[in-house]
């Protein structure tokens, strides 16, 4: 079984990760920054070398000032051909 950090969904979750911090105008420097964090820290996240916590994600949202709620919405529509396809194996 891989590794749950190299799986299809997280791909998608770290993907959603990027593009909210680029529509936030912020750089990983910048992120880190407020995260005070070294920038390898949002990069190793960014690449799938590093996971993300629950917390740290709550973390994160609030640097980037995003709705949470909303950045789960959007992870779920961009699983959704993938669930579609699980649901009709069963």
């Amino acid at each position: 079984m891989p590794s749950s950090l190299h799986s299809h969904q997280y791909q998608i979750f770290r993907s959603l990760l990027v593009v909210a911090r680029e529509e936030s105008g912020l750089t990983q420097v910048q992120v880190a920054h407020r995260l005070k964090k070294p920038q390898s820290y949002v990069s190793k996240y960014e690449r799938g070398e590093r996971r993300l916590d629950f917390t740290e994600f709550v973390e994160l949202a609030d640097v980037l000032e995003i709705d949470t709620t909303d950045f789960i919405a959007n992870y779920q529509t961009a699983l959704e051909p993938t669930s579609k396809v699980r649901r009709s194996k069963k």
